[in-house]
Order: C-alpha cells, then structure tokens, then sequence
C-alpha cells in the first residue's frame, strides 16, 4: 500500500466532498443521537452535508491542504493554519475515508500537518474534536500522536 501525501489540486475538490461526507456521516449519526431534538441537533444541522461540503470547500480554499494518496486513489486530506502570536498552530480538518481508515491514513496526515507546523515556527499544535462516541476514532488518532485532551464543557439546549 504505497501513500504519498502531496498538496491539494482544484481537481481534488469534488472527491475531498464526497470523502467527507463518507468520513463524517457516523460523526453526525452520533451527534444526532447524542443531541437528540432537546440538544437542538436538527436546528444546528438541518443539511449537515451541505454544510459539510461548504466547510471542505473554504479550508482548502482558505489553508493549505494535503492529501493523501493510496495507490493512486485518494484516502484522506488534512488542512492546517498558524497563529504567529502564540506560536499556535492547528490541525483545521482532517478526514480519512471509511474505505482507509485503520491503515496509519490519519496518522500520516498528522505527521504531515505537525511537520508543517513545525517547520513555519510554531511550538504548540492543537485539533478540536467532538466528545461523543462517533468522534472515538479522532481522539485515538491525536492522543495516539502526542495531543493532550484539555476537556472543555459545552452545553446546548433548543429554545
């Protein structure tokens, strides 16, 4: 299983879309039952792969963007950005498709991003994910590459 990690090309766009929406549909089937109607789920996301496919478009318009290849086919992309003050920089989105997860995809990814990171000067990385069940693999990928989770409460309700 070769993977090489090369920047992001206009042409990878539609496919990164199509990616996402694989990757990140347990994420929202998760959040769905988490949030349930009371949590305001279906207020928040009334077209969650629209705006998914709005949230891929602008990070890699907006960020530098890679993405991962095996064997020719596309398997995950990964956008990061600085913050110069701080020397903070982010993991903005990384996604892996169903198809590649548990192949060391997301973990290459991580690397890339982190070298990137590096690289540019920054001395501190951070990545946000969710708490809920469908976001588990996420948080074993980053606490698998050195992350340490700061907890952070946050609470919703519909009005």
């Amino acid at each position: 299983m070769p993977l090489t990690i090369r920047p992001f090309a206009d042409g990878d766009l539609d496919t990164l879309v199509a990616l996402s929406l694989r990757a990140f549909a347990p994420v929202h089937a998760s959040l769905e039952q988490v949030l349930g109607d009371t949590g305001g789920y279906r207020q928040m996301h009334p077209d969650w792969r629209a705006g998914q496919r709005e949230t891929v478009e602008t990070v890699c318009r907006e960020h530098p963007t890679w993405v991962a290849e095996v064997d020719g086919t596309l398997a995950g992309y990964v956008s990061a950005q600085l913050d110069r003050e701080p020397g903070l920089g982010e993991i903005v989105i990384i996604a892996v498709d169903p198809a590649h997860q548990g192949q060391d995809v997301g973990s290459a990814l991580t690397s890339h991003a982190l070298t990137w990171l590096t690289d540019h000067g920054m001395t501190v990385a951070m990545v946000e994910t969710g708490g809920d069940p469908g976001h588990a693999p996420a948080r074993r990928l980053y606490e698998s590459e050195g992350f340490v989770l700061l907890p952070i409460a946050r609470y919703f309700r519909r009005l």
